[in-house]
């Protein structure tokens, strides 16, 4: 995901961090200046989701104008060919688990 809340407040005519800081704590969503910073520069390692609900009812504006959706950096897990047997069909070996954990006997 992208985070873009410094290109959503400009749409909205905010341009310092520490006006959209002032009107967030008007909200009852007090930020240090710090974090701030972090949320107004970078991209959050986090960001609990009442403070993106005060943050989006500050701006006026729904979670897809700071968030950015970005499928192109998901890492899609890569897919090996079965085996397959003398008919052509999957000769994939199944294994059995015990559920409480503790191994097979040997055969």
């Amino acid at each position: 995901m992208k985070w873009n809340l410094r290109l959503a407040a400009a749409n909205r005519g905010i341009w310092k961090a520490s006006e959209l800081q002032r009107q967030l704590t008007q909200h009852g969503l007090v930020i240090s200046a710090g974090k701030m910073s972090g949320l107004w520069s970078g991209s959050p390692a986090s960001i609990k989701l009442e403070d993106l609900d005060i943050i989006c009812a500050v701006l006026g504006c729904g979670v897809e104008e700071v968030l950015f959706p970005e499928p192109e950096k998901v890492n899609r897990p890569v897919t090996e060919a079965e085996p397959t047997d003398s008919t052509g069909t999957s000769a994939a070996v199944v294994t059995p688990k015990r559920r409480d954990g503790r191994s097979l006997p040997p055969e």
